[in-house]
């Protein structure tokens, strides 16, 4: 019986997480912290855990793999799909702002829908299982696509909504008998 890992790991800080804006898919970058995070976290990353990993195109999640990568010898394959939830024109607001403009029921142009979104997390999985079969894969993502990938998982125990993912938090699944789960959920950062 062959086990596929998953490993689930959020990109280092950027200004606007700092600052509570909501980033989606615009291209932020990491910030000096971030950076910080992301070498912090590359050393607790053993070489030997890993066979391959895979990260978001965008550039935050990127740098955050290219760095972990430089300490493991491995290279990074960029998956579309782990690019983070667009949340269209909401993208840069604050979160109050956020929640107030959701909230209204008014249109949000652009926005990807939980149901869209869910598409892609399931397609993650699905790609995982059959094309990297009994490896242990890295995928370094974004906050929300993460969440709804734990989500199928756990067929929603994880993460609840008081979870906050850290950046450079791990949380992994594995994928056994036809079925994903999760393996350990771990919503802190690597680099506290």
């Amino acid at each position: 019986m062959t086990e596929t890992v998953l490993g689930l790991m959020r990109h280092g800080q950027t200004d606007w997480n700092v600052a509570l804006r909501l980033q989606g898919s615009s291209d932020i970058a990491l910030n000096p912290e971030g950076l910080r995070q992301a070498e912090l976290a590359s050393r607790k990353i053993h070489p030997a855990d890993w066979d391959i990993i895979i990260a978001s195109p965008l550039s935050r999640a990127h740098r955050t793999a290219e760095i972990i990568a430089s300490q493991t010898g491995h290279d990074v394959v960029i998956v579309p799909d782990l690019i983070e939830r667009s949340f269209g024109e909401a993208e840069g607001l604050s979160h109050p702002q956020w929640r107030a403009l959701h909230e209204s029921g008014k249109p949000i142009l652009g926005l990807e829908t939980m149901d869209e979104l869910r598409i892609r997390a399931k397609s993650l999985l699905s790609l995982v299982a059959t094309h990297y079969d009994g490896k242990r894969v890295l995928a370094v993502s974004h906050g929300a696509y993460i969440r709804m990938v734990l989500q199928l998982a756990s067929e929603g125990k994880y993460p609840t909504s008081e979870d906050r993912l850290g950046n450079v938090s791990l949380s992994r699944l594995i994928y056994q008998d036809g079925l994903w789960s999760v393996l350990d959920f771990n919503p802190k950062s690597l680099a506290d």
